[in-house]
């Protein structure tokens, strides 16, 4: 593998190229991505958000490894804005220096945490409005799969979330992940009690899967479709206005179905 400062893929496109952020100023347009993305289009407002400088952070950034696709072009011009999408990745050495895992403030992950394998969690995933529907997200995972292979990852999880706390037009969905892609009972993740919320919300039978997915975020599908599995109940994130769900993948599976999607 490359040097994790240098670009790790390249693009059709010249301009764009993914690498780990080399420096503070890297990790602050990341975060700088994540104030347009998560604040201004989607409403988070926790107490962590730096309005004045327009940065969403955290305590977890100064310690993880940010994965940045990034413009080239925009970082000549204005490198605050260079970064156009970014993936936090943290691993288990990091997780016990900084005394855990992002998703454990949400999820009880002890039986993942029980299980031999080397581990990843995944988070703040973000694309620039003017960079979507394009290859901004495969070169986000394809540059993540060399990491996983070199790093030899076994298990990829974390939460991924529904925009909106509102629950009537989530409740197919929820329903949907619950009765279809409910991991196994040895890696299955519960949500904590409190801001918990049973997925459970309609019988089978009551459910319409492609409306169920239609209504299901698209990270989300893409999880599904590499082989993720979901956990048990659902988060009510108020500060960040989501409605999280924890996904599991193991990489050899996703690894092996990614290639057929993009093999073709």
């Amino acid at each position: 593998m490359p040097d994790k400062h240098e670009g790790i893929l390249k693009n059709s496109d010249p301009n764009l190229v993914v690498r780990f952020a080399r420096d503070a100023e890297d990790v602050k347009s990341a975060q700088r991505l994540r104030y347009r993305v998560f604040v201004e289009e989607l409403g988070a407002n926790s107490s962590n958000i730096d309005h004045d400088s327009r940065l969403e952070i955290d305590k977890y950034d100064n310690f993880v490894e940010h994965l940045c696709l990034i413009d080239l072009e925009r970082e000549k011009l204005d490198p605050a804005s260079a970064v156009v999408g970014v993936y936090r990745l943290i691993s288990e050495n990091i997780a016990r220096d900084i005394g855990g895992f992002y998703s454990q403030n949400e999820f009880d992950i002890a039986r993942l945490l029980a299980v031999k394998g080397r581990k990843l969690e995944l988070g703040r995933s973000c694309i620039d409005i003017d960079y979507r529907g394009g290859a901004a997200m495969a070169m986000l995972w394809s540059a993540l799969g060399a990491y996983v292979e070199h790093n030899e990852i076994e298990y990829l999880f974390g939460a991924a979330s529904f925009q909106g706390i509102e629950l009537h037009d989530k409740k197919m969905a929820l329903s949907n992940l619950y009765h279809g892609y409910l991991a196994p009972e040895d890696l299955r993740v519960r949500v904590h009690d409190e801001n918990g919320q049973n997925m459970n919300l309609m019988q089978p039978d009551g459910i319409h899967t492609l409306e169920a997915m239609r209504n299901t975020p698209s990270l989300i599908k893409a999880y599904l479709r590499l082989g993720g599995v979901i956990g048990d109940g659902a988060y009510m994130d108020y500060d960040f206005n989501t409605v999280d769900v924890f996904v599991l993948m193991k990489t050899r599976e996703m690894v092996q179905k990614y290639r057929a999607m993009y093999s073709r």
